[in-house]
């Protein structure tokens, strides 16, 4: 057991020395792992064998990474855990940086690697400042949009104690094809209906496919 100590010990060192930055793939899964040394690079070499990237590796779930020989639950989890964590850091990095929006495409690229990957449809709101600069996003609702309720009355408190001028929707399609249906229609106008009562625009309802994305604005069903 000493033995097996001194050589995860060592490894774990040796990674310092050479600086975090410059590990390989299969060396940052190594260190996740939790295994020592020598075991630690042979699963996570069996990882990236199988799964190709490491966002084929975030996108898999619990047991198709159990499957993988060597893979435990708990080591599972600790890949996936680290890969959330780093998932989120992106997310949080974007919101501190983002400058104006100024066209669905804009919004498109920026929310495209947040959905990616999700089984069910979450559904956001997007806070902006009368610079069409991003103030806060915030998930709404999880779930198919009829199953879900939305009520624009929870967005639009966000958005009243948020100080925003306008909001944009945004929410996927987990089949990929981001046409919109007569719910999304309809969720469109009564939001579009609320935020002319409440003197907060309704600026674009956006739907998330495949790499590709619909404007409600741009189809014209939003007015102004």
């Amino acid at each position: 057991m000493q033995g097996r100590d001194d050589k995860a010990s060592g490894f774990l060192r040796h990674s310092l020395l050479r600086g975090i930055e410059t590990l390989s793939d299969i060396e940052l899964l190594a260190i996740v792992t939790g295994l020592d040394s020598q075991r630690a690079q042979d699963v996570a070499a069996r990882l990236v064998f199988r799964f190709d990237n490491l966002s084929d590796i975030f996108e898999s779930d619990i047991d198709e990474l159990v499957a993988i020989k060597g893979v435990g639950k708990m080591t599972a989890l600790r890949i996936k855990s680290a890969l959330e964590l780093g998932r989120r850091s992106v997310i949080e990095e974007r919101e501190r940086t983002t400058r104006r929006i100024s066209s669905p495409e804009d919004l498109a690229r920026l929310m495209f690697p947040e959905f990616k990957g999700l089984d069910r449809e979450y559904f956001k709101a997007v806070l902006l400042n009368t610079k069409n600069t991003i103030l806060r996003i915030v998930t709404v609702a999880i779930g198919s949009l009829n199953a879900a309720l939305v009520h624009p009355r929870e967005t639009f408190k966000l958005a009243v104690t948020s100080s925003a001028a306008g909001i944009i929707l945004v929410h996927n399609h987990p089949t990929g094809d981001p046409e919109p249906s007569r719910e999304d229609e309809e969720l469109t106008f009564r939001f579009s209906r609320a935020g002319r009562l409440l003197g907060i625009e309704l600026m674009d309802h956006i739907i998330l496919g495949d790499g590709r994305f619909v404007s409600m604005r741009e189809r014209g069903l939003i007015k102004g």
